[in-house]
């Protein structure tokens, strides 16, 4: 059953689907083989990653991400160190360790194949998992999805095969699946069950009560109230130390041969000059946004991101690629806003983590399957709509912020230099924050009544990912990933 705090993991870097997610399923697949006592007759795994997770994943370290699965690592504690060295330790040792607990042999060239011509039909982010005994005979084969935000699926090892550039069957894909009925979402003791903006409204307007209110009572339901707030203000913690980290980092240079300078500390020096607001926790109220408060939430942004891109612990919230939007006016809210306080922070979480299950439900966050739309976009909307609840904007204010922020995200192609989720991705997450806030801003300012609704705009994100060309949706055969290279 979903839960909002689905939407934010804690994760490591850079990339939600394409590191998070492999990790993830690589580590399911080992535990399935521990589970039917298999473990102790495989001699070699052999991993194949298909479309996106192909086409880009050395970039962002799919490679890297599996093997550290294989060895049943998961994203919340693995060692990063060890993560951004583990392809070269196995291949000078010649084994990787299965599970933690049994060498197998390792050839890197062999067992790790980036198949750049053939695509699982059902989603562009899949990989096989196939197991063989001593003798070369196979004893298991898995089929994943890595479907977004570090969710994953499981298939069938008969899913499906196409063309890298083919399109999908009608009635093959993940995208769907979508339907009216939210009950099998939510526990049966969930009591507001939603599976549209629309619903949701109708169900704060007949309950009174407001949109974070509803999110609580449904999560409430199978889980006490302390569960739930040490688990969201958890998620704030490692969302500020990630801010911190970005903003004092002593690297340099980002990792990945693009040779990308990190920003933030810098800035930050800058910045901190005049008021520390990190350090000591400085507030100012917030009526307009001062261009310094811009630059502020700019910082939050890019150091979040900049950790992403170099490997370190961050909140996919709700995916990697766009990790900094969120934080970043969390931070605002937190430094800028008078009344800020934990339970705002608790409220902001559960409104922005409703607009995410709906994205997430009715179109998708994966940038693979519609672009970064999908994954800034839907971020700023969750950011816009967290904001606006705790800045005491009524239900429909809150779904006017969050329709904002996206509409001006549609089309946003994911097209990723050199398959590093640095340019354009981490200056997209600072402009996309403060667009976020600028929705909110709008929003106030009517009674939360406009043209097009947030179900409407959720549904023309996901059929304008279904239009866009594969070259524009985390393949890095388009856009600045080939200009910036050509120029």
């Amino acid at each position: 059953m979903f839960s909002i705090l689905d939407m934010f993991k804690i994760g490591v870097g850079p990339s939600s689907s394409h590191t998070v997610g492999p990790m993830i399923a690589a580590s399911n697949f080992v535990a399935s083989l521990q589970n039917r006592d298999l473990i102790g007759r495989v001699g070699r795994v052999k991993s194949t990653l298909y479309g996106s997770l192909s086409m880009t994943g050395l970039g962002h370290g799919t490679d890297r991400a599996t093997m550290a699965g294989l060895e049943g690592n998961v994203p919340a504690t693995v060692n990063t160190d060890h993560l951004l060295n583990i392809r070269e330790e196995c291949e000078s040792a010649g084994t990787l360790n299965l599970g933690g607990r049994h060498n197998i042999a390792f050839d890197y060239d062999t067992d790790m194949i980036f198949e750049k011509w053939k695509m699982l039909a059902a989603h562009p982010n899949g990989m096989r998992f196939e197991a063989f005994n001593e003798h070369g005979e196979k004893i298991d084969e898995q089929v994943w999805y890595s479907i977004g935000g570090g969710f994953v699926r499981e298939g069938h090892p008969g899913d499906l095969l196409i063309g890298i550039h083919e399109k999908a069957p009608k009635g093959s894909t993940f995208a769907e699946e979508a339907s009216v009925d939210s009950s099998n979402d939510f526990p049966p003791e969930a009591p507001y069950p939603f599976a549209s903006g629309n619903e949701l409204l109708e169900i704060c307007k007949r309950e009174d009560k407001s949109i974070s209110e509803i999110v609580w009572a449904n999560e409430t339901a199978t889980r006490t109230p302390k569960e739930i707030k040490d688990a969201l203000l958890n998620v704030w913690r490692h969302m500020d130390d990630c801010v911190k980290n970005g903003c004092m980092s002593t690297q340099t240079i980002l990792p990945g041969g693009l040779d990308v300078p990190r920003r933030a500390p810098k800035i930050y020096r800058e910045l901190s000059g005049n008021a520390d607001i990190l350090s000591h926790n400085v507030r100012r109220p917030a009526s307009v946004l001062e261009s310094s408060e811009c630059t502020w939430v700019d910082l939050f942004a890019l150091a979040v991101n900049e950790e992403n891109a170099g490997g370190g612990r961050i909140v996919t919230a709700p995916t990697n690629g766009s990790a900094g939007i969120i934080p970043a006016v969390l931070e605002y809210y937190w430094h800028f806003a008078g009344s800020a306080d934990e339970e705002g922070i608790i409220r902001f979480l559960l409104a922005a983590g409703a607009v995410g299950y709906l994205f997430k439900r009715n179109a998708s966050i994966s940038g693979a399957e519609v672009g970064c739309q999908g994954e800034v976009g839907s971020a700023a909307s969750m950011a816009a709509a967290g904001l606006c609840e705790v800045m005491q904007g009524t239900p429909r204010q809150v779904e006017n912020a969050a329709e904002v922020a996206m509409e001006h995200h549609l089309g946003l192609t994911c097209d990723p230099v050199a398959g590093l989720v640095q340019i354009p991705c981490i200056e997209r997450n600072a402009m996309a924050a403060n667009t976020a806030i600028n929705a909110v801003r709008m929003a106030l300012l009517g009674n939360g009544q406009h043209m097009v609704s947030l179900d409407q705009v959720i549904k023309t994100m996901k059929d304008t990912g279904a239009d866009m060309m594969s070259k524009y949706k985390e393949t890095s055969e388009g856009g600045l990933a080939v200009n910036m290279v050509e120029c």
